[in-house]
C-alpha cells in the first residue's frame, strides 16, 4: 500500500480535487446516530441491553447538537459517556460534538467553501491546543474500545461500524484542523473499508452507507488520472451509486438521515441540482430552527441557481432572525456578508456596501468575517468614488489584523484606489 499511497500523495499536490476524498469521509456535520437506530439482527452489541434502549439524554444531546448548541450537547454527551464508559459509540458522539464546536470556532463551518476545491488551500483560525489534545484523547479511547471488541470477534458489526466512525472523525480532524492531508487520506481509506466490511456482513445496515456513499460520489467525481491512482489504494466508485446510497440514508428516518441530507445537499449543489438540494436544507431548517446554517444554505443555493431576488430575501431573513435573537450567540452576521456578495455581483455597489456594513452591527461578530466585510465595504466605496470612506475602512482592516490576507489587500488599496 505504501508505494501506491505515495503516488496518490504526489497527485494531491497537483490536483486539489483529491482533497474532497478527505473531506468526504464524513462531511462537516456528519455524526453517527444513537445505537438503538443502528442495531442489526445477529450483531453482538457493544453495550448493555439497558443502555441500548431509548435514551432521552441522547435524544436531547442530538437536538442541541444539530441546533448548534454545542456546549449543552457536549455536557449531555459527557453524561452519556459516564453512564456507558465502555461504549465506543458514546465516545464517538462526544468526539463529534467537541470537534464540531472547534470547527465552528475556527470559522470552518461555511458549506459554501466546500462547493468547490478552494478549501484545500485555505486555513482559518488556529485550533485551541487543549481542544486538540482532548480530541486525540477521545480518538484513542474510542479506538482502544473498538480494537478490544474486534480482537475477540473480527466480524463484530457494531465494533467495525464504530471504528469506521472514529477513523472518519479523525480524518476530518487531521484535514481541517491539522491540515495534514495525507494522514487524513489514510484515515479516510480506513473508514471506508470498515463500513464496506459492515455492508458485506449485513447489506441492510443503512447507516454504513453514509461514508461509503460519500466516498463513491467523491471518487466518481475525480479526473480520470487521479481516479486511477486512488483506485490503487482501494478506493473506487461512481457518483450515481454515491447519490443513491446517500438518498437511502437520508430517507431512513434515523439520526444519520440528518447527516446524509447535509452531505447530499453539498453534492447536489456541485451537480447544479439546486431545487433538490434546497428542499433538503428547507426541511432541516424547519426541524432545527436555531441552526442558521441551514437557512443560510437555502439562500446560497438560490443565489447559485440565479434566483437573486429570492436569495437576497433569504439572506435578509437570516439576518433579521439573528437580530431578533433566534440564533442566540451564533455568528448569523455571515448572512450580511452573503447579501453583500450577491449585490456586488449585480454591481449594486451602494447596496453591497450597506450590506457589508451590517456585519459590524452585530454585538460580537466573527473577527474574520468582520475584517473581510470591512475590506469589501472599502472596495465598494472606492468604486462609488468615496475615497475618504474607503480609506477609513482600509485603516480599520489593518487595525483588526495587520498580518492577514485582507490586510495585504488593504495596503494595496491605500496606495492605489480599488478598481474592478
Amino acid at each position: 500500500m505504501g508505494p501506491s499511497l505515495t503516488l496518490v500523495e504526489r497527485l494531491v499536490r497537483q490536483n486539489a480535487a483529491i482533497g474532497l476524498v478527505i473531506f468526504g469521509c464524513l462531511s462537516l456535520l456528519a455524526m453517527q446516530g444513537p445505537v438503538q437506530s443502528r442495531v442489526a439482527a445477529g450483531n453482538t452489541p457493544l453495550i448493555s441491553a439497558v443502555s441500548a434502549g431509548h435514551d432521552p439524554l441522547v435524544d436531547a444531546a442530538f437536538e442541541h447538537f444539530y441546533n448548534m448548541e454545542y456546549e449543552r450537547s457536549i455536557q449531555e454527551f459527557e453524561k452519556v459517556v459516564d453512564r456507558r464508559p465502555n461504549d465506543p459509540s458514546a465516545v464517538n458522539h462526544l468526539l463529534s460534538a467537541v470537534l464540531m464546536r472547534e470547527l465552528y470556532r475556527m470559522g470552518a463551518m461555511n458549506t459554501g467553501e466546500y462547493a468547490n476545491d478552494s478549501f484545500v488551500g485555505e486555513a482559518h483560525r488556529q485550533a485551541d491546543p487543549k481542544v486538540k489534545g482532548r480530541i486525540k484523547q477521545l480518538v484513542d479511547r474510542a479506538e482502544s474500545l473498538e480494537e478490544q471488541e474486534l480482537k475477540g470477534n473480527p466480524n463484530n458489526i457494531e465494533a467495525l461500524y464504530a471504528r469506521g466512525v472514529t477513523r472518519a472523525e479523525f480524518s476530518l480532524y487531521t484535514a481541517l484542523v491539522e491540515r495534514a492531508w495525507f494522514s487524513a487520506l489514510r484515515n479516510a481509506v480506513g473508514a471506508r473499508h470498515d463500513h464496506e466490511r459492515v455492508l458485506e456482513l449485513n447489506p441492510n445496515y443503512v447507516d454504513a452507507k453514509l461514508v461509503v456513499g460519500t466516498h463513491n460520489y467523491v471518487t466518481g467525481s475525480l479526473p480520470w488520472g487521479v481516479k486511477v491512482a486512488v483506485a490503487m489504494v482501494g478506493l473506487s466508485g461512481t457518483k450515481e451509486k454515491g447519490l443513491e446510497y446517500l438518498r437511502q440514508v437520508a430517507g431512513s428516518g434515523g439520526e444519520n438521515g440528518v447527516d446524509a441530507k447535509v452531505v447530499l445537499s453539498l453534492f447536489l449543489r456541485r451537480e447544479r441540482r439546486y431545487d433538490e438540494a434546497r428542499g433538503l436544507m428547507h426541511d432541516l431548517a424547519a426541524r432545527y430552527p436555531r441552526n442558521y446554517l441551514f437557512s443560510l444554505e437555502e439562500a446560497n443555493l438560490l443565489r447559485a441557481d440565479g434566483r437573486a431576488a429570492e436569495a437576497a430575501a433569504g439572506y435578509r431573513k437570516v439576518w433579521q432572525n439573528g437580530r431578533e435573537g433566534k440564533y442566540g450567540n451564533l455568528h448569523y452576521e455571515i448572512a450580511a456578508w452573503g447579501l453583500g456578495e450577491l449585490l456586488r455581483s449585480q454591481k449594486d455597489y451602494a447596496g453591497a456596501a450597506a450590506a457589508y456594513e451590517l456585519v459590524s452591527q452585530d454585538s460580537s461578530p466573527d473577527p474574520e468575517t468582520l475584517q473581510k466585510a470591512n475590506l469589501a465595504a472599502g472596495e465598494m466605496y472606492d468604486l462609488l468614488q468615496k475615497r475618504d470612506l474607503a480609506m477609513r475602512k482600509y485603516q480599520i482592516v489593518l487595525a483588526e489584523n495587520g498580518s492577514s490576507p485582507p490586510a495585504e489587500r488593504a495596503r494595496k488599496h491605500i496606495k492605489e484606489a480599488y478598481r474592478e
